[in-house]
């Protein structure tokens, strides 16, 4: 057996991968830094891709099966992987596949019907969440998932009003890289933009509450169904995780008139949390609601000062020294 790491396959090579994962029953997803093929003489006979510190694509043919390909592969992405400076890697799989990961030293976080979640650190995300201590009240305590990018006045006025109605607030902000503000300084200004709010506690997500931009659906038959297990699989970490950690009384979610995903969500939300989920009718300038990608739109037209408006001052004072 021949290994081979690649970053970006192209040609008689690609449609190589393509065609094995399909045969695999796999969508080959191109969303990778680097993928690794095993072959035997030309024929392939085992592969994997890494994006980030995600794990995806990884399968085997079913006549080598039983030789320790999928380890072979596994080691491998690890090492790339170690080699860009990811230490904690994630994947997703079909919940059959349980037991073969778990050999492989990967170890479950949540599962529904459709997905299983693992990491590669034994109750990883309970030691994360143990790096944080909740306030200690038995009154209404609210949640907030949000992804700020950036922070806008719309955000600050669903938190408001939950900081109005609950004893103590957590908002959580994603902790995952998207364009074009980072990670730390979208939680940076959430934090800034609600010092003021008391009983108010911003928080990373870490690398478990995701996105949609992130959730792989390589290996869903039901291509339209993505979104849904997403969703789901997110209500379910949040459910086991979070809600006994900090005790959750309350999810806040924000209206979402323009969006038919973030609007299912949300019904999602209501309809499967143990918890009420209140939904805040969303903060308008001028008859239309304010959201970051307005904010976003106006940054890249270059039209500064109409972000004013839509935008806390901490908001708009970094957006003045940035852009």
């Amino acid at each position: 057996m021949d290994i081979e790491l690649q970053y970006g396959l192209r040609g008689k090579k690609k449609q190589q991968w393509v065609d094995f994962l399909a045969q695999a029953d796999l969508e080959a997803d191109e969303n990778v830094d680097s993928t690794v093929l095993v072959w035997d003489a030309d024929r392939l006979a085992a592969t994997g891709s890494r994006k980030g510190n995600l794990l995806k694509c990884i399968a085997v043919s079913k006549d080598y099966q039983g030789q320790g390909l999928t380890a072979t592969v596994l080691t491998q992405l690890r090492q790339d992987a170690f080699a860009d400076g990811h230490k904690h890697l994630f994947l997703y799989t079909k919940p059959k596949n349980l037991l073969q990961f778990q050999s492989l030293f990967f170890y479950p976080v949540v599962q529904t019907a459709q997905v299983l979640l693992m990491e590669d650190k034994p109750q990883g995300i309970t030691r994360f969440l143990d790096g944080f201590t909740p306030v200690k009240t038995d009154g209404r305590i609210g949640a907030l998932v949000m992804n700020c990018n950036p922070f806008t006045l719309g955000h600050r006025h669903v938190i408001e009003t939950a900081a109005k109605e609950c004893d103590h607030v957590y908002v959580f902000v994603l902790s995952e890289e998207q364009p074009p503000f980072p990670a730390a300084d979208r939680l940076q200004l959430v934090k800034e933009g609600t010092e003021d709010l008391l009983n108010v506690t911003v928080l990373p997500t870490g690398p478990y509450l995701i996105s949609s931009a992130t959730f792989p659906t390589y290996f869903l038959k039901d291509r339209e169904q993505a979104a849904t297990a997403q969703c789901n699989l997110d209500i379910a970490l949040f459910c086991r995780y979070y809600i006994p950690k900090f005790g959750i009384t309350h999810r806040y979610v924000g209206s979402e008139p323009a969006s038919a995903l973030t609007n299912a969500y949300n019904c999602a939300l209501k309809a499967q949390l143990p918890i009420a989920v209140v939904e805040i009718p969303r903060l308008e300038a001028d008859g239309v609601p304010i959201s970051a990608s307005t904010v976003r739109s106006l940054m890249g037209t270059g039209q500064i000062e109409k972000i004013r408006t839509l935008v806390p001052p901490t908001t708009f004072a970094y957006l003045e020294k940035h852009l």
